[in-house]
């Protein structure tokens, strides 16, 4: 099976309002799995969104984690 690249936004710049699993990982420097687990057992710093059975980082809790302030 083929990998899918992620592309990637810089958080500070990016519009969207959650992303998928692959760039919250990416972003926070872990594996998805760890993600998957702060899902599962709700033990992470942060919580994701379910939307139609899949989990939604909020880029807003992500940008809060890591310290990155937006212009307005």
């Amino acid at each position: 099976m083929a990998q899918r690249a992620v592309q990637l936004t810089p958080l500070a710049q990016e519009s969207r309002a959650a992303i998928p699993t692959a760039e919250a990982a990416h972003h926070l420097s872990r594996a998805k799995q760890t993600l998957w687990l702060w899902a599962c057992k709700e033990s992470g710093p942060i919580r994701p969104v379910r939307v139609h059975g899949r989990l939604a980082w909020k880029v807003a809790d992500l940008r809060n984690l890591l310290g990155i302030e937006v212009a307005a």
